[in-house]
């Protein structure tokens, strides 16, 4: 049975799901992290990160296909290892963190993923690849918490000088590497229910065509002006969430 939500919540839940897609498919790589600060401007933090799980898996399986082969495979296996130690850190945080507190938490991720997206640091050589455990650390943390790996995935690998192709391709697979490693202990700690995954199946289509709108759009719409409008949605939820969690 479907969760007995409002237009509004809705429409904020298919727009951050079809906004990740765009994200998973290539275009504007890492503004899916935007998804689950949108979706809890309407339901909880937690519920919108359960409800978002089973669909980055299944946009995982169609951007692994889409990107397979094309991945620096020695990277993934580099930042693997961390991603799963901020994964147990995650699920061992969790239980003392109550809606505000992570609503707070994704206020405050929001304004430095904008924060990040406007410096884009850079780096004059590449850096060293012991860099992997901190950021694959880094990671999986922020994205157990809210699906927000972007940021600590983009500061290790954008200075390690991937081609575009092959540093989407290692995003891609990494993400799927760190989104599998989050099931189990979500389905524990019940983070995803019977509900929510009538919802999660609902979305699948928006998902799909998310995933294929990424993948069509990399070379036919500007990406600076989507960067800019979506750094600028980030801003205003962010501080949005932030007033709601201490208000």
């Amino acid at each position: 049975m479907l969760p007995d939500y409002g237009w509004l919540t809705w429409t904020l839940i298919i727009v951050s799901t079809y906004l990740t897609g765009v994200s998973k498919g290539g275009f504007a790589g890492g503004f899916g992290t935007l998804s689950v600060p949108l979706m809890a401007l309407a339901i909880g933090p937690i519920e919108a990160a359960g409800l978002l799980l089973p669909l980055l898996l299944v946009m995982d399986l169609f951007a692994v296909e889409a990107w397979w082969g094309e991945h620096d495979a020695r990277e993934v296996r580099r930042l693997v290892p961390g991603m799963a130690l901020g994964v147990v850190a995650g699920t061992l945080l969790i239980g003392s963190l109550d809606e505000n507190h992570v609503r707070l938490l994704l206020g405050v991720v929001s304004l430095l993923f904008v924060a990040y997206m406007i410096v884009k640091p850079g780096a004059s050589r590449p850096i060293h690849a012991l860099w992997a455990w901190p950021a694959g650390m880094g990671v999986g943390l922020t994205s157990f918490l809210a699906h927000a790996g972007a940021p600590p995935m983009n500061l290790y690998l954008v200075p390690r000088r991937l081609s575009k192709r092959a540093f989407i391709a290692t995003c891609t697979v990494s993400f799927a590497a760190v989104n599998l490693m989050k099931l189990p202990p979500y389905l524990w700690l019940g983070e995803i229910n019977l509900t929510s995954a009538w919802a999660s199946l609902a979305l699948v289509p928006v998902a799909w065509f998310g995933v294929r709108s990424g993948l069509w759009l990399q070379h036919r719409v500007n990406e600076r002006l989507f960067y800019r409008l979506v750094i600028l949605a980030m801003a205003i939820v962010g501080v949005q969430l932030i007033v709601k969690a201490l208000s």
